[in-house]
């Protein structure tokens, strides 16, 4: 990795919990072309009491430039906060745990950031999710190639500080890796800055999970819940999200509910009936995860253990997020890249001002 003069001056922000896939990240980071980062920060997400020192290599042409970042052990939201509060470059350019940039990334970067206009709030890089060729994805898998389509993926994403402060970054109450970049985008979008896509492109592996990996997923629901107290009905369009199976989910946990309490009450018609229909939109759920995967012992052992547990996981999840953000507002509009007109002044001449600005600057 080279210098570059004239490059736009950026700091790497990186939240971790410490995970192996972190030195491979600055292994990468250093053995790329172009210009250095002025400054390469790790977030330490672990629980505070964790006294031990974060595990990571740092390479030789690092040197210098990584520094470790106290955090709170409070989510990703949190941490890239702490990251980029902490460095005074004007690029931050975000990147997760267990990604793996290209060799051309940071040469990249600064073409990307180069090419950015004064309104532009951040570029996004171009995420791929490497899978198995030699047979079809696993549900997990399958899940995680969706971050290759994934607007404002913050796995590599690089902000405008300015534009930062202006929305007051992150919003903390995203405790998980779900949901905290759209809700950031969102904003930046509503304050009237723009977001591009660049050209740098970053690995994605898929990290090893275990069986109940989709059960914790299920977590997200409650997210779901916020970003529609914040952004309004229509923000699945907005950030082109899909909208999951929550309302199928419903009806499953609805007909078993029913069916039990119909047994309880000693009403077998009922109950099975409901039953039968409990069964049949579990058999479907379990079917469409299993079809599309490569139909291994393990992996339909996999989708039959945790079918049945999903749906009401979900509407659980969904129900506490409801309770937990009832109180949660849109917050109010923030400052965008172009001033507003003062009262008085035409807004046409404040336009015309501006612009003059920015042909200077």
């Amino acid at each position: 990795m080279n210098t570059a003069p004239g490059a736009p001056a950026y700091a790497v922000v990186i939240p971790t919990l410490g995970r192996p896939s972190l030195s491979a990240v600055l292994a990468a980071l250093a053995t790329g072309t172009g210009p250095r980062p002025a400054r390469v920060l790790l977030v330490d997400d672990r629980p505070p009491h964790d006294p031990a020192p974060l595990p990571v290599t740092v390479p030789a042409e690092l040197s210098g430039l990584v520094e470790t970042v106290p955090g709170r052990g409070a989510g990703p939201a949190a941490a890239r906060n702490a990251g980029w509060r902490a460095a005074g470059e004007e690029w931050i350019a975000f990147l997760d745990d267990d990604v793996l940039p290209s060799s051309s990334w940071a040469e990249d970067l600064a073409g990307d950031l180069a090419a950015a206009t004064p309104a532009t709030a951040g570029v996004q890089g171009r995420v791929f999710v490497p899978l198995p060729a030699d047979r079809r994805p696993t549900d997990w898998e399958r899940g995680t190639a969706g971050l290759a389509t994934a607007r404002w993926i913050t796995a590599d994403m690089a902000y405008r500080r300015s534009a930062l402060e202006a929305v007051g970054g992150f919003d903390e109450r995203f405790g998980r890796a779900f949901r905290e970049d759209a809700d950031l985008a969102l904003r930046l979008l509503d304050a009237g800055w723009t977001l591009d896509v660049g050209e740098r492109r970053t690995a994605h592996p898929v990290r090893p999970a275990d069986r109940w990996v989709s059960l914790r997923a299920q977590a997200g629901n409650a997210d779901d819940v916020l970003m529609t107290r914040l952004h309004g009905r229509d923000w699945w369009e907005r950030a082109d999200a899909p909208r999951g199976r929550l309302p199928r989910h419903a009806a499953i946990t609805a007909a078993g509910l029913g069916a039990l309490a119909a047994a309880l009450a000693r009403r077998p018609r009922a109950a099975a009936g409901l039953g039968a229909l409990w069964l049949a939109g579990t058999a479907e759920f379990a079917l469409a995860r299993i079809l599309p995967g490569p139909k291994t012992t393990e992996e339909i052992g996999r989708m039959l253990l945790t079918s049945p547990a999903i749906p009401p996981a979900a509407v659980g999840h969904w129900l506490a997020g409801r309770y937990r953000h009832r109180a949660a507002r849109p917050r109010p509009p923030a400052a965008g890249p172009v001033p507003r007109p003062a009262k008085g002044v035409p807004e046409t001449s404040v336009s015309t001002a501006v612009t003059g600005q920015l042909a200077e600057s």
